[in-house]
This record gives structure tokens, C-alpha cells and sequence, in this order.
């Protein structure tokens, strides 16, 4: 309990919660928003179609305009693992019993494995239905992609057999705890933090305290440095985006415009299928959830991160939805870690997407081979922004796509990025409330007053 571990004042993710609050007051969505056409603006500007600016000065402003993003990231990615630990056991850690936690962990897996599925298959349906790849001209992608390629393919691809499935299992659980934090290997992290949390839970509680105590003060620190890198959001994608469209031109990024909207459509889909989920489960109108859970979706698209924002989902799924801080506590952050069905649906659509563009024959065992490698991806990837596209570099060589492909949809990806980590975000809530007591009344927890809407 981490209320319990540091006295009377407010846990540290309540207090982040609420500065984090005070960033969407001061209306961060909307500059974040502005700072995207003004990265592309800029980027037009300095990039070759313009002809205003010497291609080598214009790399070099691009790459000072673009330090904030790069702070931004390594920021997040400093901390991520850290505050992925210190939550997942803090929240194993308030459950009532034993025979608590396994039930929460068992439903929590089946349900984020259950979604990721259909989200991938939702992602396969419209992308096969719309074929955004056979609008744009393959010989001149290609063409334009030709100086990428070298860097490109040299990704290694992770490959998949039936016989290497045993390995691949006893793997995540890691040898070294310190070398998987190292490599951000996200499933050995998550699997390393439930395996402390089962023992600690299995401890007399004189024995929990002092290392509960010792988490919850990293997940304190861990707080502060979310709360800097929040500061930095709008520079962040001023220059990322000015950078990117610097690089890629205008025609580029049009071409791409029937993908974006692939992609989105499917996000959409998996959205609404949360939604039905939440309403199936609470009898409440949809219109509650989404009241309740605004304030946490516009951060988690203002920072493609759902680990930044996971203070704000908790506090959203506690003191909003009416989940019990034991379900809150350990689901959320789990969830934060293992719940990326807008990630996975992302991966399909832009796999087949450069599937027809580069002309790959994608037959059924292809497909079946992709729905379970974006499953299997997504789940334990960290949640910070970009994460999407390392995942994606992973995947297209195991079903013969060239990797060279990825320098043509990075130019679009900020976009998508924000897009999929809201519907990543909405997922962990329903999650949440789904995994909540199933014999919670609807009637327990009214609908959020006007004062809190705003």
C-alpha cells in the first residue's frame, strides 16, 4: 500500500497525477498540435522543395531543432524501467492475498492477450480491404528509399520456429536482471518485478516494509523526471516533425495520407470495441467512460507515452471509475507494459501496407505468421514513444519485406504514435474496470460532477 509506506500525504502517483492535470489545463494537447504544423511548416521550409536552404545547413538545424525530442526520449526511456518495477510490485504488493493476486494475474493476461488478438485482426481486415500500398508508385518509393536501404536491412530479424518455442519461453524469465534492464528486454523486466511481487507478497508484512519502503521511493523519483520530460512535449515534436519532413519532402508525406488514414480507421475500430466492452461490463453509458477518462487520453496523445501518463490513468481508473486501488495498482502499470493492441494493430497495417508496396506476395501462413509475431512484439515492449517503430524493423524480415521500407512511414509515425498510445491508454481503464470486482455494483461510484470534468 503505498498510501501506508509514506504516512499520511498523498502517494507520489497522485501527486504527479495532479501536476499532470495542470499540463492539460494549461492546454498541452493544443500545443502539441500547433507544434505539429509548425514542425511541418518548418521542415517545408528547409527541405529540398523549398530550395531555400543549403541541404547540409539544413540537416544541421534540423538536428539542433530536433535535441529536444531526442532529451525527451531518452528521458522517458531512462525511467520507464525503473517505474514499470517499482509500480508493478507496489500494486502486487497492496492485494489482499495470495489467491488475489493469481486471480487478478490470470484474467488480466487472458483479457490484454484476448484484445491484442482482435485488435491485429481488425488491423489485418482493413488494411487487406483498403490496400493503402498499391496508391503510391513502387519504382520511385523504392528509388527514394535506396539510400536508407544499406542501414536498413541491417536489422536483424528474430525469425520463428516450433522447436525454438521452448527456449523462447524459459528466456523470459532473465538470468540477469541487470542485462535485461540494460537491453530494455520489457517481458524479462515485467516478469522479473511479478516474480519479486509474488514472493514479497508471500512475506510477513514486517518483512515487505522495508523495501516497499525503498520502491516507493524510487517511483517518487521516477515521478519528478516524468514531470521534467513532460516539460519539454511540444519542443519535442516541433522538432522531430521539422526534422522528419525535412528529410522525406512533401510528396512523401501525402502519398502516405490514404496509410494514416488505414491506420487511424482501424484505431477507431479497436477503440469502439473497448467501449462495448466497458458498457457490456458496467451497464453504464459510454458517455461516462469517456467524461471520465479525457483528462488521462489528451496526455497520452499529447506524449505518445503511456508510461509518462500512467500517474494520470491511475488516479482516472481509482478516483473516476470506481476501481479498487489493488486492481488499480497492479493493472495499470501491467498494463502499461503488456496492453499495446493499438501497437500491434499499428504493425499489421503498416507490414501489409509495405507488403504492396514493395509487391510481396502475403499468403495465408504469411498472415497467420505476422497475427502472431505483432502479438507476441507488442506484449512487453515498453511504453514510450517510437517504440512502435523498433518493434515494427523487428518484424518485417521475418516474412521477407525489406526493411528499407520503415525510412518511409517514420515520416508519419509521430502522428500514428500519438494515436495508438490513446488507444493503448483506453485499454488499461477498461482493463481495469473489466478485472475490477465483478460483483461491483454499477450504482457504486456516480458519474464524474461538472467540476471534475473540466
Amino acid at each position: 500500500m503505498i498510501g501506508t509506506i509514506s504516512g499520511t500525504s498523498p502517494s507520489p502517483v497522485h501527486r504527479l497525477a495532479g501536476r499532470l492535470k495542470g499540463l492539460l489545463r494549461s492546454h498541452l494537447w493544443a500545443k502539441v498540435i500547433v507544434a505539429m504544423f509548425l514542425g511541418v511548416g518548418a521542415g517545408l521550409l528547409l527541405g529540398p522543395d523549398a530550395g531555400l536552404v543549403d541541404p547540409a545547413l539544413a540537416t544541421l538545424i534540423t538536428n539542433w531543432l530536433a535535441l529536444p525530442g531526442y532529451v525527451f526520449l531518452a528521458l522517458i526511456q531512462m525511467i520507464v524501467i525503473p517505474l514499470v518495477v517499482a509500480s508493478i510490485i507496489l500494486g502486487m504488493a497492496s492485494s489482499e492475498s495470495m489467491a488475489s493476486l493469481r486471480s487478478t494475474g490470470i484474467r488480466a493476461g487472458v483479457f490484454f492477450i484476448v484484445t491484442t488478438l482482435a485488435a491485429v485482426l481488425i488491423g489485418m481486415a482493413v488494411a487487406l480491404t483498403i490496400q493503402p500500398g498499391l496508391y503510391l508508385d513502387a519504382s520511385s518509393v523504392q528509388d527514394q528509399l535506396r539510400p536508407a536501404a544499406e542501414q536498413a536491412e541491417a536489422v536483424p530479424a528474430p525469425g520463428l520456429a516450433l522447436q525454438d518455442l521452448p527456449s523462447r519461453l524459459s528466456e523470459m524469465i532473465p538470468s540477469n536482471p541487470l542485462k535485461a534492464g540494460l537491453e530494455q528486454n520489457m517481458m524479462q523486466v515485467v516478469v522479473f518485478a511479478i516474480l519479486i511481487g509474488v514472493a514479497l507478497v508471500s512475506l510477513p508484512r514486517k518483512h515487505q516494509k522495508p523495501l516497499l519502503a525503498l520502491l516507493a521511493s524510487i517511483q517518487e523519483i521516477t515521478m519528478v523526471v516524468v514531470r521534467w520530460a513532460m516539460l519539454l512535449v511540444p519542443f519535442a515534436v516541433f522538432g522531430l516533425l521539422a526534422q522528419i519532413t525535412t528529410r522525406l519532402g512533401i510528396d512523401a508525406l501525402l502519398g502516405m495520407g490514404l496509410y494514416v488514414l488505414t491506420v487511424v480507421l482501424g484505431l477507431i475500430l479497436v477503440l469502439i470495441m473497448y467501449l462495448l466492452i466497458y458498457r457490456f461490463k458496467t451497464g453504464r453509458p459510454i458517455r461516462y467512460f469517456l467524461t471520465a477518462a479525457r483528462d488521462a487520453q489528451l496526455l497520452a496523445f499529447s506524449t505518445s507515452s503511456s508510461a509518462a501518463v500512467m500517474p494520470l490513468t491511475m488516479q482516472t481508473a481509482e478516483a473516476r471509475l470506481g476501481v479498487s486501488a489493488a486492481i488499480t495498482r497492479f493493472v495499470i502499470p501491467l498494463g502499461t507494459t503488456i496492453n499495446m493492441a493499438g501497437t500491434a494493430l499499428y504493425q499489421m497495417v503498416a507490414t501489409l501496407f509495405l507488403a504492396q508496396v514493395f509487391g510481396v506476395e502475403v499468403g495465408l501462413a504469411t498472415l497467420i505468421l505476422v497475427v502472431f509475431l505483432a502479438v507476441g512484439a507488442s506484449i512487453g515492449s515498453p511504453g514510450t514513444p517510437g517504440i512502435g517503430i523498433v518493434i515494427l524493423s523487428m518484424l518485417l524480415g521475418s516474412v521477407g519485406i525489406p526493411a528499407a521500407g520503415i525510412a518511409l512511414i517514420i515520416g508519419v509515425d509521430r502522428i500514428l504514435d500519438m494515436c495508438r498510445t490513446t488507444v493503448n491508454v483506453t485499454g488499461d481503464l477498461v482493463a481495469a474496470v473489466v478485472l475490477d470486482s465483478p460483483t461491483q455494483s454499477t450504482d457504486d461510484v456516480s458519474a464524474p460532477t461538472q467540476s471534475e470534468s473540466t
